[in-house]
């Protein structure tokens, strides 16, 4: 796979001046899909980091005998606060400067900053059908494929859209099948989060209706922590839009901490769910968790990840554990499940057990890293992909 991507662009918003990018990785039958993050200090680099990640998301999830075809991969990203009031202006005047792309290539969603529901209302106010219109070409029934995801987006299961709740599913599954393999009961197994929003709020709820203890979480106020255990649907519940959770609902047992010390937190699992490059080689020397999975996109530095392994660390890499939100949506949007929650779950639930066990397989049989593991599954899948569907 080329290390240079398809297209980059790079957009200057003549309002605030803040910077926006496109990288499209690669395009298969004329497309390309990666969600739209926005954060102060998005950097094109950052993004091409993503979109090549995508372009690898989307190979790996690759079924011969699905209805849904593998997507090249692309990534947005505006360097702006999302609290910041003009925030919103500046996502509909990125949306409007990128309009072609979405039209025709790139297929986009909610990711870091952002929540799908102001991505449509933005993609609306910037005169765009949807933001995956560009893959309606190749859907055999476009009025059906799109009534089935806009029914699925519908669904909320115990408080929490269905939309949301995927991808934190697929991570937590992961880290489900990494204990399974070591023999570790979930009961009393121990994790810390950074981040309570879409990716992590989903994976906490999973992990701890799974038996694990949710021992911290981080927000962008704090860590809150409690040894015995936080009460994690009383988290979610005292969520904001950002995931910052309202004080109040604190129990007497539960402390305030500082933002990094999940990091250090007395936890078997590491859940990364917030921002990229959380950990440095600096910081991983403060943690003592057996596994670390990647909810987040690129949060472990590449020498930071070295120095955990040489500690016996085990890294579940993003590419692998967060992919799940994405296929999610085109499982239900090409038919190869309905709009149903039970549909949904069963489906990302074997498909990141066979992902995450044969990545795990690969990386023993290899003697080398889960991460290395999965890029020679995504370089095995991608000649055949380009060959039968076309890849540029």
């Amino acid at each position: 796979m080329s290390p240079t991507p398809l297209l980059s662009v790079r957009w200057t918003d003549h309002v605030t001046g803040s910077r926006g990018h496109l990288v499209i990785d690669r395009l298969v039958r004329g497309v390309a899909s990666g969600g739209l993050r926005m954060r102060e200090g998005c950097t094109a680099k950052e993004v091409a980091g993503l979109a090549r990640g995508m372009t690898m998301k989307e190979a790996l999830h690759y079924d011969p005998s699905a209805r849904y075809v593998p997507l090249g991969g692309a990534k947005g990203g505006i360097d702006c606060d999302p609290r910041s009031p003009e925030a919103y202006g500046v996502l509909v005047r990125y949306l409007r400067a990128m309009r072609p792309y979405v039209e025709r290539f790139w297929t986009t969603g909610e990711d870091l900053g952002l929540t799908q529901d102001l991505v449509d209302r933005a993609a609306a106010e910037a005169g765009l059908v949807s933001s995956v219109q560009a893959v309606y070409p190749l859907l055999e029934d476009e009025a059906e494929a799109r009534k089935r995801l806009a029914d699925a987006f519908a669904i909320e299961v115990d408080g929490i859209g269905l939309d949301e709740l995927v991808g934190g599913l697929g991570v937590a599954e992961s880290v489900l099948v990494a204990l399974d393999r070591a023999g570790r009961a979930y009961e009393g197994t121990r994790v810390s989060l950074q981040g309570l929003g879409t990716m992590g709020g989903a994976t906490a709820r999973f992990l701890a209706r799974a038996g694990l203890r949710v021992v911290a979480v981080a927000d962008v106020r704090g860590t809150i922590a409690n040894p015995e255990g936080l009460d994690v649907e009383a988290l979610l519940a005292a969520r904001d839009a950002h995931g910052t959770v309202d004080r109040s609902a604190l129990r007497p047992g539960d402390r305030e901490e500082p933002r990094d010390a999940w990091l250090s937190a007395d936890a078997e699992v590491l859940v990364p769910a917030a921002v990229s490059y959380a950990i440095d080689s600096v910081n991983q020397e403060r943690i003592t968790a057996r596994w670390i999975a990647e909810a987040a996109n690129m949060p472990i530095l590449p020498e930071a990840e070295e120095a955990l392994a040489s500690r016996g660390v085990t890294v579940l890499p993003d590419v692998v554990v967060n992919s799940c939100t994405n296929a999610w949506w085109w499982w239900t949007l090409f038919g190869d499940i309905e709009a149903d929650a039970d549909q949904a779950f069963d489906r990302v639930r074997q498909a990141m057990r066979t992902l995450v066990g044969g990545m795990l397989d690969r990386a023993e049989a290899d003697g080398t890293s889960p991460r290395a593991a999965a890029h020679a599954l995504v370089e095995e899948r991608l000649p055949v992909i380009a060959e039968r569907y076309g890849w540029y």
